[in-house]
């Protein structure tokens, strides 16, 4: 995938993520790397139980993304002292 690509991912993924976790987004740039980052953990997240993780800009990649992006996250929220979830 190109740069472009990960970043029309992550603002998605983070989006969706912030908007699930708390309700509210955590700010532009915040939701561009929490989401990318969240792709990236989804992507292992789902390695590791056998199925394929972000595979292109598709429905599946936002859904795997989305997931890593709530997981991600959360730690954001447990270690920054803000209660989410």
């Amino acid at each position: 995938m190109s740069i472009i690509s990960w970043i029309i991912l992550g603002v998605v993924a983070g989006f969706l993520g912030s908007k699930i976790v708390n309700k509210s987004g955590q700010g532009i740039v915040l939701d561009i790397v929490l989401g990318i980052v969240g792709a990236v953990v989804g992507g292992l997240i789902f390695s590791a139980f056998g199925a394929a993780g972000v595979t292109g800009l598709n429905l599946y990649s936002l859904l795997v993304a989305v997931v890593g992006a709530v997981v991600v996250l959360w730690a954001y929220h447990q270690f920054t002292g803000n209660r989410a979830l």
